[in-house]
């Protein structure tokens, strides 16, 4: 559904992402380990189009997308839920969801897919009416996922989701990511929290100051002597 092929990107004449190529099957949940510094969230603004390549290729369903403005790459169906939410804090949390789903005009299902979000997040539907920033860590996160499910995509990228949150709510992102794979959703997870994103996903990759230096199935990579000791603190 969805590759990286020999990537690079530049930040003035600092290489950041050196060569990388990833690949992302429908419905299977990529993450991509890394301490900061190393690259992950600018391959996310790469692949959204915030950010231009200086080389290699970036294919979504048979379509080449690098070069692509971002809101065309969203009304191809890949949205980013970016890293500390981002919400527009002085807006009501429903006018924030809305806003996920600009692009639409079919505004039937729009009405349906918000319904369907309040299900599948309850608190959402009570917190609809008040302002985003006066929501906890937990919720804002959730206003974030729903926003990007609002454009109906087809990958979802997602930038720390769990960055600043309780245990208790890294568990309940860790189940709601769980439940966006079983709508059938791709999704690549970046995330320090190596345990959650291993736990999650289907396959990883470990990425070094801009280069992969492993990859495989989660259940492999977690077992690797160098991840336990430096993303999972040796246990």
């Amino acid at each position: 559904m969805f590759y990286l092929r020999q990537l690079r990107v530049h930040y003035g004449t600092a290489e950041i992402i050196k060569g990388i190529s990833i690949a992302v099957e429908q419905g299977d949940i990529v993450s991509i380990l890394g301490t900061n510094g190393a690259g992950k969230t600018t391959i996310l603004r790469t692949i959204s189009g915030l950010k231009c390549p200086t080389s290699g290729e970036i294919w979504f369903r048979n379509q080449r997308i690098d070069g692509l403005p971002a809101y065309k790459i969203v009304s191809l169906g890949v949205a980013q839920c970016p890293e500390r939410r981002r919400l527009f804090h002085s807006m009501k949390v429903i006018d924030n969801l809305l806003l996920g789903a600009f692009l639409r005009k079919d505004k039937k299902e729009i009405e349906k897919d918000l319904e369907n979000l309040f299900e599948h997040f309850p608190i959402l539907r009570t917190r609809s009416e008040q302002i985003a920033g006066s929501l906890s860590g937990g919720e804002q996160e959730m206003v974030a996922i729903g926003r990007s499910l609002m454009s109906r995509p087809k990958l979802l990228l997602m930038d720390e989701p769990t960055l600043g949150l309780s245990p208790v709510m890294v568990v309940e992102v860790g189940r709601i990511i769980s439940g966006i794979k079983q709508a059938g959703i791709g999704i690549i997870l970046v995330e320090q929290n190596a345990r959650m994103a291993l736990k999650v996903s289907n396959k990883a990759y470990v990425l070094e100051t801009g280069r992969i230096s492993l990859e495989g199935e989660s259940l492999d990579v977690v077992k690797d002597e160098h991840v336990r000791r430096s993303y999972l603190g040796g246990t």
